[in-house]
């Protein structure tokens, strides 16, 4: 479906994007350092309250969209993540109502141009060169969280090329979910549609082009795709 724009003298036609994730989706809210272990391997102090950063609409890849390596950057490494698709709109959110609020969770790729990310750090700038470029955000297949599943101990993992790279769960991590949401919700409001990355566990590392990334989640393969 194509939808068209009439300017005088000039016509243009901009096809209407049907990936369903994109349209749902508001805003993107990342958590970084959130495993200590990962913290660790970047040489970051442990943090004593969330790490948060944002990504754009537009970094979310498109569905069936193949996945190019970024001309800007030498350096590009996929970080994993469990990431809580919002489902209530809120604000100042309690920590002890937060599960009210996330009603699915899927595994992603946080994609970033680490040594651009390194020059920003050295120059005490902000990240979003590094981070929130177009297609930084994988998003796999959705999983509803009904009751009784058990959230607070899920396992994921990513594959390079067949290799297990990164393995972590979220009870590794420093906030839990619902820490999160509270801590989030007293900046920002919480909308329905929101996606929040919940943090990486240590093993990330770099890709290149030809290289194949598919993460699990409880050993269920719910992202695949391939960097060119």
């Amino acid at each position: 479906m194509n939808c068209f724009i009439y300017f005088p003298f000039l016509i243009f036609v901009a096809p209407i994007i049907s990936n369903p994730i994109l349209k749902l989706t508001m805003k993107i809210i990342c958590i970084g350092r959130n495993y200590a272990d990962h913290a660790k391997e970047l040489g970051n102090e442990i943090p004593d309250e969330p790490v948060i950063f944002m990504k754009p609409k537009s970094a979310i890849i498109q569905a069936h969209t193949p996945f190019y390596y970024p001309e800007f950057t030498n350096e590009l490494h996929y970080e994993a993540e469990l990431v809580l698709r919002i489902s209530k709109n809120g604000r100042y959110i309690q920590e002890r109502h937060a599960s009210n609020y996330y009603n699915a969770i899927t595994v992603g790729i946080d994609f970033t141009a680490r040594d651009i990310q390194d020059e920003c750090k050295k120059k005490g700038l902000p990240w979003e060169k590094a981070k929130a470029f177009d297609n930084s955000a994988a998003i796999g297949k959705f999983t509803d969280i009904t009751p009784g599943f058990n959230i607070k101990n899920l396992n994921f993992s990513l594959n390079k090329s067949g290799e297990q790279m990164q393995v972590g769960s979220a009870s590794q991590m420093i906030f839990g979910f619902d820490k999160l949401i509270a801590s989030i919700s007293s900046y920002f409001s919480l909308n329905i549609g929101d996606l929040v990355f919940t943090g990486t566990p240590a093993g990330v590392g770099e890709c290149v082009v030809g290289d194949e990334l598919e993460c699990f989640l409880e050993g269920e393969s719910v992202l695949k795709l391939e960097v060119k």
